[in-house]
This record gives structure tokens, C-alpha cells and sequence, in this order.
């Protein structure tokens, strides 16, 4: 947590997605785990989140559990792709 800013993730494994709850809007990142390999298929937050940074949050949330799991990070959708070469202390998660 770099910012102050909560990245209370939570990895909803019967829709293979993790989410981010901020004022009862979901915003959340679809993926694939294949052994130790974490696939990013789509970030997505809804109208009301765009522009709040919660898709960032999210992002630094499932790199910060890709950490702890110790797996490394397939970034298949764009967003994911950009966030992570956005943030160089990532950029070791990189499937």
C-alpha cells in the first residue's frame, strides 16, 4: 500500500476474478492460473469507478498477492500490460 489508499483485494475464485469493492461498485480483473504462471485476461471497473484510480488499486492489489503467492504475471489484456510497465518495482513479475 504505497499511496494510503486500501488495495483490500479479493480473488472471487468461483469467477476466476479478482475484485475491488469501493463504495458498492465492483471493479475487477479476470484471470487464468495455469501452474505458476497468473494470466491478467481483462481489467474492468465500472462507469461510476473510471477516473477514481480503482482499477490502478486493483492492479497493484493482484501484483502484491502475485508477490505473496510467488507466481508471476501474464499480463493478456492491454490495461494490465501498460499498468505493470508503468511500474518498474513490478516489472519482476513478468511471466
Amino acid at each position: 500500500m504505497r499511496d494510503g489508499m486500501s488495495t483490500d483485494i479479493r480473488n472471487n475464485e468461483a469467477d476466476s476474478r479478482y475484485e475491488l469493492e469501493v463504495d458498492g461498485h465492483v471493479a475487477f480483473a479476470r484471470y487464468r492460473r495455469s501452474g505458476t504462471v497468473l494470466s491478467i485476461l481483462h481489467v474492468e471497473a465500472p462507469p461510476a469507478l473510471r477516473g477514481s484510480g480503482a482499477a490502478g488499486r486493483l492492479m497493484q492489489g493482484v501484483m502484491d498477492q502475485a508477490r505473496i503467492d510467488g507466481v508471476k504475471v501474464d499480463p493478456v489484456c492491454s490495461y494490465a500490460a501498460l499498468w505493470i510497465q508503468r511500474h518498474p518495482d513490478y516489472q519482476d513479475l513478468r511471466a
